[in-house]
């Protein structure tokens, strides 16, 4: 019931605000899935979240970013699976953590926008190993200068894509999703649901409002992402 309950609540919030859903749902598996299992299983329950964003979104989809990112995607994804990857889970969030401060409060990186393919390489590179890169993804888009529906509906297109590829290097790799399949699908349905009342909030949004909205959504997850990792390194005690 946790996971569904989380599913509707990251749908409302992803269908919003374009991001945050994800980390939300990357958390709780953290703590009710054995840990060979998150990724994976994260990375299909991803496939579904996304996926129904852009089925209500489908005709605000900017599809001409796709090819490029979708080309960097494949060689992320490809490098992700056949590498032994010895960077710290820490020192990613740290790292991912300061590039959204620095791309939020200063001004992005002008490769961004020139170069969707970079976004998508570097981004399903991480998410092999750390699982939620969606905030990369949102201030490649961001560069963009996307309305509200437009960003929204081509980020889930593009999350929806790595998280497929994800998938199946992962099944490729030997993972049994299978005795998954049922939790995925109850996840799916109620994470739908979410997307629809989260598409109802995002329609009664102005580009402003929305954007002011994404950049504290986008610096509170950066706050997090630097906290856990600085935790997880041993720089700071725990709380509790």
């Amino acid at each position: 019931m946790l996971l569904l309950g989380v599913s509707f609540a990251g749908g409302v919030i992803s269908a919003a605000t374009g991001v945050g859903g994800g980390l939300l749902m990357l958390a709780v598996l953290a703590s009710t899935v054995p840990p060979t299992a998150v990724i994976p299983i994260h990375g299909v329950v991803q496939i579904g979240a996304n996926l129904g964003r852009v089925m209500v979104l489908f005709r605000n989809i900017a599809w001409s970013v796709v090819p490029g990112f979708l080309g960097g995607a494949v060689i992320g994804a490809s490098i992700g699976g056949v590498t032994v990857v010895n960077i710290p889970p820490p020192l990613i969030k740290i790292a991912l953590g300061l590039f959204i401060l620095w791309a939020v409060l200063g001004r992005p990186p002008a490769f961004l926008s020139r170069h969707g393919w970079v976004s998508g390489l570097i981004s399903t590179f991480l998410t092999m190993f750390f699982g939620a890169s969606a905030p990369f993804v949102l201030v490649y888009l961001r560069t963009l200068g996307l309305g509200r529906m437009e960003q929204v509906g081509t980020h889930a297109t593009l999350m929806t894509l790595q998280h497929l590829l994800k998938t199946m290097v992962f099944g490729f790799l030997g993972f049994a999703f299978g005795p998954w399949l049922g939790l995925v699908a109850g996840l799916f349905v109620t994470g739908l649901l979410g997307t629809l009342i989260g598409r109802m909030l995002l329609g009664r949004m102005s580009d402003k409002r929305f954007g002011k909205i994404v950049s504290v959504v986008l610096l509170l997850l950066a706050a997090r992402l630097i906290w856990m990792g600085l935790t997880e390194a041993g720089v700071i005690p725990p709380i509790g």
